[in-house]
Formats: C-alpha cells, structure tokens, sequence
C-alpha cells in the first residue's frame, strides 16, 4: 500500500496546487460550480486578506504515488478565542480523493500543527472563518451550491466521521418560493406589524455607500454578538467584504429597516450568480464574465445572505417582515426562488420566520469537532 506523505505550502507553484486541487475532485460532479480562481486567491493571501493582520493558517498538500490528493489547513483565529474567551484551534479548505488514510494524514497535519501551538480541539470546516463558506455538506445534494455556500461529495461525510469528528452544529438552508410565500394572512401580519413598529423599509444608497456600510457593520456587529461562532468583523475586513459584494450587490434587494430614522435590522440578498459560474469550467476571470453577461437571464435565484435586526427589537416580529419585504423585492426583479442561508439550527427566531413564509429547510451543513 502506498503511503501519504503531507507537506506544508511553501512555494507559489505549491500554493496553486492547493487552489486548483478542487478541479481534480470535482470533474465529473455535475452539481460543483468551479470558483473564480482570483478569488480564491485573493481569500488565502496573507498579505491582502485582512483576516490574517490577527490570525493564522497553515496550509496543507497530501501526496500519493507522487499525485496531490488532498488539501488541508490550521487556522488559529485569535479574535474568535478572544471574543467567546474559547481555546480552540480550526480547519478548513479541506479536499480529499475518497480514501481515508488521505483524510486522516491531513487531518493529523491540522491536529498536530495546532497541538504545537498548544491547543487541546479544532472545529471546523472554517474557510477560514464564519465571515466566510463554512461546514461540511450533508443533507441536500441535488442541486448546487448557491452564491458563497460550500459544496463537497457526499463520501465527505464517511471521511469525517471515520477520523473521529463529531458534530458541533448544523447550519440550514431553506428554499423560499414566490408561490409559497404570499397569503393573505401573511400580509395582514406585515401590515400590522408594521403599524405597530413604526418600521419603515428603504433600499440602500449607492452613492453613499461608505455610510451605508457603517449602517451595516452596525446592525451586523449588534444582531449577531450572541449567535453561535460569531465573531465581529474588523472595520478592514468589513470594508473588505463590501467592496467585493458591491459588484453584484442589488441596490433594492439590501434593505435597510429603520425606526424614527435609526437602523434597527438589515437584509442582504444576492443574485445567485453560481447558476451562471457554472458554465466557467476554467475558473478563470474572463471567460467567467462572459458567462455572467450571457447567462444573465437564466439568474433566477436569490440568496439570502445577510437578515438580522438588533436586540432590542428581536422580539417585533420585524425580521419576519423583513423576509416578506425581501420576497416581494425579488418576486418584482425576477428573481422567483431563493435561499436563505445559513441558519443556526437553534436559532428559534429565524427559523419560525423562515417558517411563517412557508420556507421549506432543504439542505443542512455542519460544524464538527474534535478533543485531542
């Protein structure tokens, strides 16, 4: 039996190996949408990438027969173990042949390089961080992944499992369909709810776009600080994450709910852009733009990236209306169907509104963990 030999990415040539590796696992897989590669460059570069000013990854290649088979990465997130005062190691970017002997000699390279760091578990998958794709895929493999959501083969699961990583928390996804979603008394609920509040609804101002992102960081850093795994975004890595979204952002699908005039909740939903990325088998920048302009009619799904409102007004009933608002906006734009992702599987809140708009939960990804 050939052994598996790890090595850690030193070089240029190594680090597009890692990049690149997913090509190899997924080319017969009809449902993998190859990611832009400058992306997923720019997302690993150290330099670039704010998240690494306070944090660490080390990347990993697992080698058979003289073949990259796999991939692997430690990731210390020092303002997460500072923010939950947790001790606790990650990984992430994880990609394996199916053959566990692979899996377990990358996973021992995570564990291993985090032991000598002095941590004692690790959690994950994290790319790198819950600002970013997490979780393993495990209930829902028959349709792709959309825009910003992980996708791995289902023999994922086995491999996991068999080294000894137990689940931590499942994440959901929920398809919301326009012809589900708009009853009657749906509507008199909005209505009344709004009146009530005296919540006002407004998309987001381009041309004042640097504000409009404080807004956001406001709302965003406010309605998750108790959620499971959050950790709140440095201003750098906020404006960082926005000037990519601004591309594709939808100025009357980023919605901005206020009281008296002051941000009490906002919802980010962007163009599923995936249902045209996966026609760009090479990954590469331009042929990916062609694919946007000419695939651009077949975007007829949305994502639901972002809905949160802050704590004092957690209990209004507003984040519902805030989904109604946004399937209204989408049904008015074309966009018929949507996901909203991800959910905490024990956040009641947003799990009873996904319900009240006859969401349906369709996918579910998790959170391992491991003691060592």
């Amino acid at each position: 039996m050939s052994s598996v030999t790890i090595e850690p990415v030193r070089t240029r040539k190594e680090l597009s190996a890692f990049i690149k590796l997913p090509w190899k696992i997924y080319h017969d897989d009809p449902q993998w949408v190859p990611p832009l590669l400058m992306d997923r460059k720019k997302l690993l570069d150290t330099k670039k990438n704010p998240f690494y000013k306070h944090s660490e990854i080390e990347l990993f290649l697992a080698k058979k027969d003289g073949d990259i088979v796999g991939r692997n990465a430690a990731i210390i997130n020092y303002n997460h173990n500072k923010f939950h005062n947790e001790e606790i190691g990650f990984f992430g970017f994880f990609e394996s042949i199916n053959d566990q002997s692979v899996a377990n000699a990358l996973f021992d390279a995570a564990k291993d390089w985090l032991k000598k760091k002095g941590f004692n578990s690790m959690r994950g998958p994290m790319n790198p961080s819950t600002n970013d794709e997490i979780g393993l895929l495990v209930e829902g493999f028959d349709r792709s992944p959309v825009i910003l959501m992980t996708y791995n083969p289902k023999y994922y699961i086995d491999l996991y499992s068999n080294y000894g990583l137990k689940k931590e928390k499942d994440l959901l996804a929920y398809h919301v369909s326009a012809d589900k979603v708009f009853t009657e008394k749906l509507e008199r609920v909005a209505r009344m709810i709004v009146r009530k509040e005296g919540v006002t609804f407004r998309s987001i101002n381009m041309k004042d776009f640097k504000n409009e992102v404080d807004r956001i960081k406001y709302v965003y850093n406010e309605a998750w600080s108790k959620n499971w795994g959050f950790v709140p975004m440095t201003d750098e890595e906020f404006d960082f994450l926005a000037a990519d979204l601004k591309q594709i952002v939808v100025p009357d699908l980023a919605i901005m709910a206020e009281v008296n005039g002051k941000p009490v909740g906002f919802a980010l939903s962007l163009p599923d852009i995936n249902i045209a990325l996966k026609y760009n088998k090479s990954g590469r920048l331009l042929p990916g733009l062609y694919h946007l302009l000419t695939k651009k009619k077949k975007i007829n799904w949305v994502r639901i990236i972002i809905l949160g409102v802050i704590h004092s007004y957690q209990q209004t009933g507003i984040a519902a209306v805030l989904f109604y608002e946004t399937a209204k906006r989408a049904t008015r734009l074309g966009y018929y169907d949507g996901e909203a992702s991800w959910v905490l599987e024990d956040n009641l809140m947003m799990n009873r509104s996904a319900e009240l708009l006859n969401a349906e939960k369709y996918k579910t990804y998790r959170i391992y963990r491991m003691e060592f």
